[in-house]
């Protein structure tokens, strides 16, 4: 079972879910692969040439980014002759979202000095 798969109050008591969330975010902790995220969601395939030259960053950085996001699933590498393309990949992002929306629900909705 994985942290998509649960109601989130059963994610806070698993921690294999909590461990995946956690490692989603991890990866989103950046401010530069934040904007990476944002310019592939807006465009279909791109090659990291293309993100380099939108975003004013090393071509090196660049890279070791997308693979960090690709790393944790949040983005898609396909690669193709001379320029391997990457792509959001919308099903996970949507995932988590959901995933920490209904956590940070469940610690607003609980109170401990009730």
């Amino acid at each position: 079972m994985n942290l998509i798969e649960l109601q989130s109050s059963e994610a806070a008591a698993l921690p294999c879910a909590l461990d995946e969330m956690a490692s989603r975010l991890a990866a989103l902790s950046h401010p530069a692969r934040l904007r990476i995220l944002r310019h592939l969601s807006g465009r279909g395939a791109c090659c990291c040439k293309e993100v380099v030259e939108q975003l004013d960053l090393a071509q090196s950085t660049v890279s070791q980014h997308l693979k960090v996001l690709v790393d944790a699933g949040l983005v898609r590498f396909s690669p193709e002759r001379q320029r391997s393309r990457y792509t959001v990949n919308i099903e996970e992002v949507a995932r988590l979202s959901r995933a920490l929306s209904g956590y940070l629900d469940d610690c607003g909705a609980t109170s401990c000095c009730d």
